[in-house]
């Protein structure tokens, strides 16, 4: 894999260590639409947890909302695999599941923002195998995910990849 955490630093470790609270995710589930906003106005150098990819790699994930059908952008970590894409979701831990992978589901299309970047994708859902492969990497970056996995008992994770041109 490509994109490896950076070196950890107090301010990393710290936001690692307060990742694991339960009220920490509760509330960074409720702050999401401020976290977009701020990143989409920042060109992904700001985030509500720290400048530019202090604490985990961040994009914005925006997906056609399944009863909606209207677009819904949701801030999510991320690994890069090539031209791949991969992203998990374990409902911050929290017993209402989160929006996003739903709507991947119902309608794997999506459009992804990295930094000032914004490119389409196709998502699908990772396979068993992959799933070992990368959540090793997901611990990594966010150590936190674990305690998520145990509180939720819910794991999603997907496979984003380039369109294929027409």
């Amino acid at each position: 894999m490509e994109r490896e955490p950076k070196p950890t630093s107090r301010y990393r470790r710290a936001m690692q260590s307060l990742g694991r609270k339960a009220w920490f995710a509760a509330i960074g589930r409720r702050l999401s639409p401020f976290d977009a906003w701020l990143y989409r106005r920042s060109n992904g150098r700001l985030g509500i947890t720290g400048p530019g990819g202090a604490a985990y790699p961040a994009m914005l994930l925006t997906t056609t909302g399944r009863r909606t059908g209207r677009p819904r952008t949701t801030p999510v970590m991320y690994l890069s695999d090539g031209p791949r894409l991969v992203i998990s979701c374990e409902n911050f831990g929290q017993q209402r599941a989160a929006a996003w992978p739903f709507n991947l589901e119902a309608d794997p299309r999506a459009e992804v923002q990295i930094g000032s970047r914004i490119a389409p994708y196709v998502a699908r859902r990772a396979s068993a195998e992959e799933v070992e492969l990368y959540w090793p990497s997901f611990l990594r970056i966010w150590p936190a995910h674990e305690s998520y996995l145990a509180r939720s008992g819910v794991r999603k994770m997907f496979v984003l990849e380039p369109p294929p041109p027409y």
